[in-house]
């Protein structure tokens, strides 16, 4: 990271739908203590935060949240992923639909600095119009998240504990990529 941390990732969770009888308050905090069983060493997590549904009237209010993650005993990004995917797994996360309602969602925000695959394709899907937002998927991981500065649901919790990470492409942290949104859109994300 351009603040001097290496080996660090950010994660973001959201779930909005009940696993195994247990709100998704107590799933996300279940899979924070899973990302620990697998490696994963959780240096800062955020509050919760109660969201409305994106996009709106697709379900149920989601509850997010954020995290730093310890990956300096991970080998590789694939492991990093395989990681995520296995905990979201565990707390019956399927992929059916895209932005759809979910049990739990762990989604790699950032590697530190990395910008992956490359700045030219980072670049394009961050700068991708909304209308094509809801079209295209990547067929491959895009890091920084090309959303991340569209959503105050991911970068509110984020900024309680990583307020200062500087986008790599952009040039902006978290603070001030979070300033840059609508208030409506901030006020939205409210603490639990």
């Amino acid at each position: 990271m351009r603040d001097g941390i290496f080996g660090q990732a950010l994660v973001a969770f959201g779930a909005n739908l009940p696993f195994g009888g247990d709100s998704p308050a107590t799933t996300i905090r279940a899979a924070v203590a899973a990302l620990e069983e697998e490696g994963l060493a959780v240096l800062a997590l955020s509050r919760f935060f109660a969201t409305p549904c994106f996009p709106v009237g697709a379900g149920p209010d989601y509850v997010n949240a954020a995290a730093v993650l310890d990956c300096m005993q991970v080998i590789d990004l694939a492991s990093i992923l395989a990681r995520l995917h296995r905990v979201e797994a565990r707390f019956g996360r399927e992929r059916a639909q895209r932005w759809g309602m979910r049990t739990l969602d762990i989604d790699l925000l950032a590697m530190g600095d990395s910008v992956l695959p490359d700045a030219l394709t980072q670049d394009q899907w961050r700068l991708l119009p909304p209308s094509e937002q809801v079209r295209a998927t990547p067929d491959r991981l895009i890091l920084p998240h090309p959303r991340l500065q569209d959503r105050a649901f991911v970068l509110v919790p984020l900024a309680d504990v990583a307020p200062d990470w500087v986008h790599p492409r952009t040039g902006q942290s978290v603070r001030q990529m979070l300033g840059a949104l609508p208030a409506e859109d901030r006020d939205a994300v409210k603490p639990l």
